[in-house]
């Protein structure tokens, strides 16, 4: 009756910020009162894929190995141009906005999964983040699952998107598996972060970066090919 409906989207295009409510628990305040505009302004919608591999170490390599193409994924699953009822300019405003948290990023750099453990452990010591469940890494063993968790995505608004995303997601994490005898792909956590921004800038309408293998910029359908 109001002309309007429902959309799956990686942003909240129109929002009244006075008119919204935290969730009635404990940890929510909590998380409002440590990280403030942070939490007040978590208007975003990410779609995360989880997909099985046994044991913590071969989880842990497997999201160091993916991490150099996953900002074609983000490309992929761009859906959130709007912000606060404007035009970013950002094809995804979310993945900036994400970028905020401390714990937000490509990975954890570990390469076992006593590393990552301890790292986890550090950042919990730091009183940074409060649990397990806010490391925040683009790419990730599950706190929680025998699984590698991909979190870089936007909220797709088609179906098959989604779907394309979780295959292709899938096929990275076999081909990782696969390869766990070779060298892994060399990227530095700089030029993933400038790919990961080039990516949410302008999705598959401009550039994107030929990582691993080279920093220079190709024609989105080209990079994803």
């Amino acid at each position: 009756a109001a002309g309007l409906a429902l959309v799956s989207a990686g942003s909240v295009p129109l929002v009244d910020l006075d008119a919204l409510e935290i969730t009635p628990t404990s940890r929510y305040r909590r998380m409002l009162d440590d990280y403030q505009m942070l939490a007040r302004e978590q208007l975003i919608c990410g779609m995360h894929t989880h997909v099985g591999v046994e044991g913590r170490d071969a989880a842990v390599a497997v999201a160091h190995r993916v991490a150099p193409w996953l900002h074609l994924l983000l490309a992929l699953s761009a859906s959130s141009p709007y912000w606060m009822g404007e035009d970013s300019g950002y094809a995804s405003v979310r993945a900036l906005v994400w970028q905020r948290w401390p714990t937000a990023g490509a990975t954890s750099g570990a390469t076992t999964a006593a590393e990552h453990e301890a790292l986890v452990a550090d950042l919990i010591a730091s009183g940074i983040i409060s649990d397990r469940a806010m490391i925040y890494f683009d790419v990730r063993p599950s706190a929680d699952k025998p699984t590698v968790e991909l979190r870089v995505a936007d909220a797709c608004t088609e179906v098959d998107d989604a779907v394309l995303i979780a295959g292709l997601f899938r096929a990275m994490v076999r081909h990782a598996l696969a390869g766990l005898d070779r060298p892994a792909p060399a990227a530095k956590p700089p030029l993933l972060r400038a790919a990961m921004w080039r990516a949410a800038r302008s999705g598959l309408d401009g550039d994107l970066l030929d990582l691993p293998g080279s920093p220079k910029p190709l024609p989105a359908a080209v990079a994803i090919r």
